[in-house]
């Protein structure tokens, strides 16, 4: 990338901070249809729900393949694009024998309503709510994606019901340091870092979020050398968790790599540390 085009992200991150004056900058929606699930070889349904103000929203339901399903999964994808692009990263757990939720938060995709972090919070306890009543009985798992891990830590403070395990792929610790780090990483930005305390509120911070949650196996990945959430975040926000718990590193130069198409290390791992954290958590029932 040239200097001229760091030089205009750069200013443009800080316009957006300055201009939006909330956490909603975090949320980049989009409503274009990036890929059918067929088109990946998936079976699926397209699942409707309400969130608790009412607004309509859309997910799509891989069940596991063969059945019955050992257990279900709820994704929390990130700040960008839609459900039809991050489905991508979890679909293929239908196939490791589990129901799998991808749904999209109000304002992206078809979902209804316009972006909003609170929005997007009680959107998660609507998703966590549709899963255990379409598998009902049946051990919860979520997997929160960047931003998604943020909001899924928020949308399971108080509400653990069914939870066996979470996996944490890419997730920053704190809403005001990894909008500090950004801004330090650009000279035309890095004097206004001190605007991150001023302008963002911590007020779902996932580090004090994630020292409360329900002590169930954690699984934490990230990649050193991740350019859109530092790794120094990922690594302060376990260190902030109570055990039980893990952390992968991911080799490579790029954000949420480890259960991408190229994942091929990562996501017979993942199938793995599943069927261990389920098998854990059922001999200490």
């Amino acid at each position: 990338m040239r200097a001229s085009t760091i030089k205009t992200a750069a200013v443009a991150a800080i316009c957006a901070v300055l201009t939006s004056g909330c956490t909603n900058v975090f949320l980049q929606p989009d409503r274009a249809l990036h890929m059918r699930p067929e088109q990946a070889g998936a079976k699926y349904e397209a699942v409707n729900f309400l969130s608790a103000d009412g607004t309509k929203l859309c997910g799509l339901w891989f069940p596991a393949r063969p059945g019955p399903a050992k257990g279900v999964i709820v994704q929390f994808h990130g700040n960008g694009e839609n459900e039809t692009s991050h489905f991508l990263y979890v679909y293929w757990l239908a196939l490791e024998g589990w129901d799998v939720l991808a749904f999209d938060y109000r304002g992206y995709g078809a979902s209804g309503g316009e972006k909003s972090l609170d929005g997007s919070v009680a959107d998660g306890k609507a998703a966590l709510a549709f899963a255990r009543s379409r598998a009902p009985g049946l051990p919860l798992v979520v997997i929160g994606q960047s931003l998604g891990g943020a909001l899924a830590l928020a949308a399971l403070d108080g509400d653990g019901a069914g939870l066996r395990a979470l996996v944490l792929d890419s997730t920053f610790s704190s809403y005001r340091s990894v909008t500090r780090a950004k801004l330090a990483q650009f000279w035309p930005t890095w004097p206004f870092q001190w605007l991150a305390y001023v302008l963002i509120s911590d007020r779902f911070s996932p580090s004090r979020l994630i020292a409360r949650r329900k002590l169930v196996p954690l699984l934490m990945l990230h990649a050193p050398a991740d350019p859109v959430v530092p790794y120094a975040e990922g690594r302060r926000l376990y260190a902030r968790a109570p055990g039980p718990k893990e952390f992968w590193d991911v080799p490579g130069a790029g954000h949420l790599l480890a259960l991408g198409r190229d994942g091929g290390e990562f996501r017979p791992k993942l199938a793995r540390w599943l069927d261990a954290a389920l098998g854990a958590r059922r001999s200490r029932n």
